[in-house]
């Protein structure tokens, strides 16, 4: 497995004016975590960045290659779409919102001391540049609430009868 980020060209950390990155290594395992990740609906009860989120393409309460969810993070309306998909590893999804135009990543992978979980995102959008101005690391903090909260969650179980 490959254990950094396929970035679309446009998104590529070195043509984005944002970009940021967290990691955590965690104890619980890469397929409970992948539960916790990919159930989105679920989110907003363990990851407090996140609101109103509503899978739109399928019946699935999951996140698949090609479905389509819109969402409330950072007070921002956004429509996103998987674009990458591979089951315990990787996801990645484009997000839109006014003013914003991202690319956000993940990979997990079993390493000695556990479960590393990586997270990158890159912006593009006068919203993503000024919110990099305004309040330089508060991307930063709360992906890195996501990760602590993913780790958390999943380490206190599998994902049972939440479909949110």
């Amino acid at each position: 497995m490959a254990t950094q980020i396929h970035w679309p060209e446009r998104y590529d950390p070195a043509c984005t004016p944002v970009h940021v990155r967290n990691e955590i290594i965690s104890r619980a395992t890469p397929e409970a975590i992948w539960m916790w990740l990919a159930r989105a609906s679920a989110w907003p009860s363990w990851y407090p960045n996140s609101a109103n989120v509503c899978i739109e393409k399928g019946s699935s309460n999951d996140l698949f290659l090609g479905s389509r969810f819109t969402w409330r993070t950072f007070g921002v309306s956004i429509r996103s779409s998987v674009r990458e998909f591979v089951l315990n590893e990787r996801i990645a999804w484009s997000a839109l919102g006014i003013g914003v135009d991202a690319y956000h990543a993940w990979v997990i992978e079993t390493v000695p001391e556990g479960t590393r979980i990586l997270t990158e995102e890159t912006q593009h959008g006068w919203a993503a540049r000024l919110n990099a101005i305004v309040f330089p690391n508060r991307m930063h903090r709360f992906h890195q609430i996501w990760l602590e909260r993913l780790s958390h969650v999943a380490q206190a179980g599998p994902l049972l009868n939440i479909s949110a």
